[in-house]
C-alpha cells in the first residue's frame, strides 16, 4: 500500500469532529471542538481532574528477522484567527515616528461584514507530521530513537478591503509554541517477533493562572496519531491475533491510542485475493477505536469531518440551508466552503450513488 492510500485513511482520523452540521462558527458544536487525540501541555492536563492527556502510547508486534521501521506522528496544530475591526481613522498600515510600519489598530470582533461578505472569528488547523524513516528495528531494540520537535509562534495580519480598494478590517492568525518529544523503541520477543513501542508527549511549557480548556488547545496536539510501516516485516494484528501471538499481543500496553492494521481492501493485490493473506505492512494507531482494514467509502466525494457520517443525509442538510445560513458557512473557513460547493455542484447521478450500495452477499446458514 502506499503512503498516499494511507494517509487518506488516516486524515479521516485527523480532521475527525473538526467541524460539524451545520458548518457554522455560531453553532454550539462548533464552539467546543477538537476532542479526540488531544495532548494537553503537561501542567495543564495534571492540573484536571479529569481524563485530560499530555501523552500516548502505541505498542504492537511486528514479524521479520530484521525489519526496518518508518514513523510518523500526525496531529493538528490549531492557528486562532480573529476577525478585527480598524478603529475610526486608523489606516492598515499606519507607521511609528521613524516611519516604520507599527501594522493595523483593529478592534477584536466576532465577525466583521464587508461589503456582504462575512469575516468571522475562528479556530483554523494546520496539519503537522514529525517523521523518523528508515530506522533497524534491531538497532531500536539496542538504543531507542529520541526525536524532538517544536515550532515557534507566529503572527500574520491579512489586510481586508472592500469593493473600492479601501482598507476595512483585518484578519489576525496566531498560532503558538509547540514542542513534542517522541521515543520510539523495540523489544526482541522470539527469533522473529519484535515489539514495537512509540510514545508521545506534548511537553510545551504552559503557566496560566484560571486558564481553560480554550486557552491550552493552541499549546496541543490535536487529533494525534501515528502511522507505522515496515520493510522486511509484518505486522500482528492486535483485535484478531493468530494464537501463537495471543499472550504476546495481550502484554502491549497501548494509552490514548489503537493500533489496526490498514491497506487497500485488506487483500494482497488489491481485488484479487493472493493465498488469502492480507496485507500487514501497514498499521495505524487512531485515538478513536476502529477495526482493521478501516476504509473510506468509494462513493464518498468527499469529507464532512464526521466519521460516523452519513453523506446523503448531509448532503440533503445542506441543501435545505438557507442562504444566510449558506453564506455563514462559505466564510468558516476553506474546508467548510469546499462542502458547501462540492454538494452545491454535485451531479444527480453522483448524489444517487450517496444512497446505498452492495458490497457483497454471503449465504445465510442453512437449517
Amino acid at each position: 500500500m502506499s503512503l498516499e492510500l494511507a494517509r487518506k485513511v488516516a486524515d479521516a482520523i485527523l480532521y475527525e469532529g473538526y467541524l460539524l452540521y451545520p458548518y457554522r462558527a455560531s453553532a454550539v458544536k462548533n464552539r467546543q471542538r477538537f476532542n479526540f487525540g488531544v495532548l494537553l501541555p503537561p501542567s495543564y492536563a495534571r492540573a484536571q481532574s479529569g481524563s485530560d492527556a499530555w501523552s500516548m502510547r502505541t505498542e504492537c508486534l511486528l514479524e521479520g528477522d530484521a525489519p526496518r521501521l518508518d514513523v510518523r506522528v500526525r496531529f493538528l496544530q490549531m492557528v486562532t484567527r480573529h476577525a478585527g475591526r480598524l478603529l475610526d481613522g486608523q489606516d492598515a498600515t499606519p507607521t511609528d515616528p521613524n516611519g516604520t510600519p507599527s501594522g493595523p489598530k483593529y478592534e477584536i470582533v466576532p465577525e466583521l461584514e464587508i461589503d456582504g461578505e462575512v469575516f468571522q472569528t475562528w479556530q483554523e488547523a494546520i496539519e503537522r507530521d514529525v517523521v523518523a524513516l528508515d530506522l533497524s528495528v534491531p538497532d531500536l531494540a539496542d538504543n531507542a530513537r529520541h526525536i524532538r520537535w517544536n515550532t515557534a509562534p507566529a503572527e500574520e495580519t491579512e489586510t481586508l478591503r472592500d469593493t473600492q480598494g479601501k482598507a476595512a478590517g483585518v484578519l489576525v492568525r496566531r498560532r503558538e509554541q509547540i514542542e513534542c518529544s517522541i521515543e520510539v523503541g523495540a523489544e526482541r520477543l522470539g527469533d522473529r517477533l519484535w515489539k514495537i513501542a512509540v510514545a508521545v508527549e506534548n511537553q510545551t511549557p504552559f503557566e496560566q493562572s484560571g486558564a481553560t480548556r480554550d486557552d491550552a488547545l493552541p499549546h496541543s496536539l490535536i487529533a494525534a496519531h501515528t502511522l507505522l510501516s515496515a520493510r522486511g516485516g509484518e505486522f500482528i494484528s492486535l483485535l484478531d491475533p493468530p494464537p501463537a501471538f495471543a499472550a504476546a499481543c495481550a502484554g502491549c500496553q497501548n494509552t490514548g491510542t489503537w493500533p489496526v492494521l490498514i491497506g487497500g481492501d485488506g487483500l494482497i493485490g488489491g481485488e484479487g485475493l493472493v493465498g488469502g493473506e492480507r496485507e500487514r505492512g501497514w498499521m495505524l494507531s487512531s485515538p478513536i477505536i476502529l477495526y482493521d482494514y478501516p476504509q473510506i467509502a468509494p462513493e464518498s466525494d468527499g469529507d464532512f469531518f464526521d466519521g460516523t457520517e452519513i453523506d446523503e443525509m448531509l448532503a440533503l442538510r445542506v441543501m435545505t440551508l438557507t442562504d444566510d445560513e449558506k453564506r455563514q458557512m462559505r466564510n468558516v473557513d476553506r474546508r467548510a466552503r469546499e462542502i458547501l460547493e462540492r454538494t452545491e455542484s454535485m451531479p444527480p447521478e453522483r448524489f444517487l450513488n450517496l444512497h446505498g450500495t452492495i458490497r457483497g452477499l454471503k449465504p445465510t446458514g442453512g437449517s
